[in-house]
């Protein structure tokens, strides 16, 4: 079972102590065997709306140069997955090629799984801190948020698919033409355990200069 919203620890004030280099067994065990569910294994129930905000809150404790925040959160859940599909669905509705079958799977876009977290890429303008950082602080929320939920009992899938790459698909759900999706975090309970997949070898890939 999930944990309550009120096991997790409550954040630091601002010039509290803050310091996260302390031994954690825990923390390791659950990197360690860190594996994404498939979409479809994942099931009610989903985060609850004070897990969600709790989930969102954690996630954005990433490296963020300049404290910029140059991302934001926009939660699909409960009727609102049913909207965001049909926004969906009226941008390929007309498109070449796309039958009755696709409107109908796109229209269900989002109810694949309990619940979803859009997080979204949202540079600021910024003579100190490039572009390229911010983007890669936004993935880092996205795997945050990843982490958190599994900590908190969890399963979930970071996708991107193909709304991240259409800018029509973009604009239905919300987004300027400055931002980009870092991604669809898809969230529900484990309808069965995770098993491992093959992983790329660490080895081959370090080096030292």
């Amino acid at each position: 079972m999930p944990l309550p919203p009120s096991a997790i620890p409550a954040q630091p004030l601002e010039n509290q102590p803050a310091n996260a280099a302390r031994k954690s067994p825990e923390t390791l065990a659950l990197l360690a065997q860190r594996r994404s569910s498939k979409l479809m294994q994942l099931t009610t129930p989903a985060p609850s709306a004070d897990e969600l905000e709790a989930l969102i809150t954690l996630a954005a404790r990433v490296p963020d140069h300049g404290k910029l925040g140059p991302w934001r959160f926009v939660i699909i859940d409960g009727d609102g997955r049913i909207r965001a599909g049909a926004a969906l669905e009226q941008v390929i509705r007309n498109d070449e090629g796309v039958d009755d079958a696709r409107r109908e799977f796109v229209r269900g876009w989002f109810t694949r799984a309990p619940a979803c977290v859009m997080v979204v890429s949202s540079p600021r303008p910024s003579p100190k801190v490039p572009e390229w950082e911010q983007i890669l602080s936004a993935g880092a929320v996205c795997f945050n948020l990843l982490l958190a939920a599994h900590a908190l009992g969890y399963a979930g899938s970071w996708l991107t698919e193909w709304p991240t790459f259409d800018e029509r698909a973009r604009a239905a759900l919300g987004l300027n033409s400055e931002e980009r999706i870092a991604g669809f975090v898809y969230l529900g309970a484990p309808s069965q355990g995770a098993t491992e997949r093959v992983r790329a070898d660490v080895s081959s890939r370090i080096s030292r200069l």
